[in-house]
Parts: structure tokens; C-alpha cells; sequence
């Protein structure tokens, strides 16, 4: 095989030592993506080699695919990603892949955790209470997104007000406002699992305005669904594409 030794040299660094089963079944595919994701996807972009790997994690876990999250959890927590920044990444995908996406994930990165003499529980993160969680919730949003929150909020119907309630209180008030990562960190999180779900293009737009009020600009945008690109293919990447240069043109 002939794999760049920039690519094995990045490999090398997110798996010590690891001797690859696929390398011996599959050569010319693990040549073919060994090249691309480990040297010429990793030289673009202005992304550290901790924030690639969260970035990756979370779009994982969106795309819901099990055991690659393993291999790259493993990874992440060599390169320096603490395990209350892997907790946080697998709580912030909650409010946006559903509980029941997420089930197993949360039991992956326990036993992986755990597998390294990591005691659980971790040190709690919150820093709300039922009394304050939506007060702060929609101070987190707002702080987001600006004056559109009250646009939403009264545009909704009646019966549907419920659900900006509840995107106040729970998506932004028990999740954005953890300790463990920024908001800054959170909001780029979010965007990662948000386009590799696929099918969200409205909720990406939104928060590509999100992370550019909160300071993650266009380059590093880009240089996050580039990083994904290899994880989550093609179509869902040009998608992310289109919504990035819609909402910030070139």
C-alpha cells in the first residue's frame, strides 16, 4: 500500500500503535480513504486537532453510526478532549437528535470512560435551577440570535407557544447553559450535528447566524464540514455548502 506518511503520521497520533484489521481485507480502500481523511482532508482549514475531533464526534453521533463514534471517542481522549468535554458533546446532541438517538451513545462513552479508570459520575455541570432554567435558557438564545427570539416568539400561535417555551427552558436552558464547553464551542457543535442529520437545511441557516455572532466566521465553517466531509459523505456536505454560501455569500 501506499499511504502518504502524512497520513500515517496523523494516524498515528489520534491511534497509537493500532494495527488495522481492514489494512489486511481491504488495502485499496483504506489506501483510498487512509490519504484522503488522514492528509489532504486534515491539511484544510484553521481547525485544531481537539476541535476536528469534537466536531467529528458530534456529527457521529448525529449520523448515528455507533462504531465509528467508539474508535474516534477513543481517539479524541488521546489527542487531549477531557471526558467532561465528551459528556457534554454526547448531552448537547439531546435537543437535537432525540433521546432515543442518543441512548446508546451516552452507554458507549460510559464503558469507554470506564475502560480507562475513569470514575462515574463526573463533577456536575449545570448551572441552572426549575426556577431559573428558562430565564437563562432565553438570555443564552438571545445572545445567539439576537432580536429574532422575540420575532418567534410572537409569531407563534397560541397553541403552538409551547414549543418556545420549551426551547427557552430545555434546549437553551438545561443544555447551553453546562459548564464543560462555551457557547461559542456549542453552537459549532450544534452546527456539526445539524448538517449530518441531513433534511435540517431551515435549522442549519439559523444557526450558521448563530455561530457568526458568536465568533466562528466563515473559514471556520467550512473548515468544519470539511473535516466531517469523510464521515458523512458527499450529499449532506454540498447541502451545508449551499446553506453557508446562502447565508454568507462569497
Amino acid at each position: 500500500m501506499s499511504i502518504s506518511e502524512a497520513a500515517n503520521r496523523n494516524h498515528e497520533e489520534l491511534f497509537p500503535d493500532h494495527k488495522s484489521t481492514l489494512k489486511v481485507t481491504d488495502p485499496e480502500l483504506i489506501e483510498v480513504f487512509d490519504n484522503f481523511a488522514f492528509d489532504e482532508v486534515i491539511s484544510y482549514g484553521n481547525l485544531d486537532t481537539k476541535t476536528r475531533m469534537m466536531v467529528i464526534l458530534s456529527s457521529l453521533i448525529a449520523s448515528q453510526t455507533l462504531s465509528e463514534y467508539k474508535v474516534m471517542l477513543g481517539a479524541a481522549l488521546n489527542v487531549g478532549v477531557t471526558p467532561i468535554e465528551v459528556k457534554e458533546i454526547v448531552y448537547q446532541s439531546v435537543p437535537y437528535v432525540g433521546m432515543a438517538k442518543t441512548f446508546d451513545f451516552i452507554h458507549a462513552t460510559n464503558e469507554i470512560l470506564e475502560s480507562r479508570g475513569i470514575e462515574l459520575p463526573l463533577e456536575g455541570q449545570s448551572t441552572t435551577s426549575p426556577e431559573t432554567r428558562f430565564e437563562k435558557g432565553l438570555e443564552v438564545q438571545k445572545e445567539i440570535f439576537g432580536d429574532i427570539i422575540d420575532k418567534m416568539y410572537e409569531a407563534a400561535p397560541e397553541n403552538q407557544i409551547h414549543i418556545q417555551k420549551y426551547l427557552s427552558a430545555n434546549c437553551f436552558g438545561d443544555y447551553y447553559t453546562r459548564k464543560g464547553l462555551d457557547v461559542k464551542m456549542r453552537e459549532l457543535l450544534t452546527f456539526s450535528m445539524i448538517l449530518a442529520l441531513g433534511g435540517c437545511e431551515p435549522q442549519l441557516k439559523g444557526h450558521i447566524m448563530g455561530n457568526l455572532n458568536v465568533g466562528n466566521d466563515k473559514e471556520t465553517l467550512l473548515s468544519t464540514v470539511t473535516q466531517l466531509l469523510p464521515y458523512i459523505g458527499y450529499p449532506r456536505t454540498l447541502n451545508a455548502i449551499a446553506c453557508l454560501n446562502e447565508v454568507i455569500p462569497e
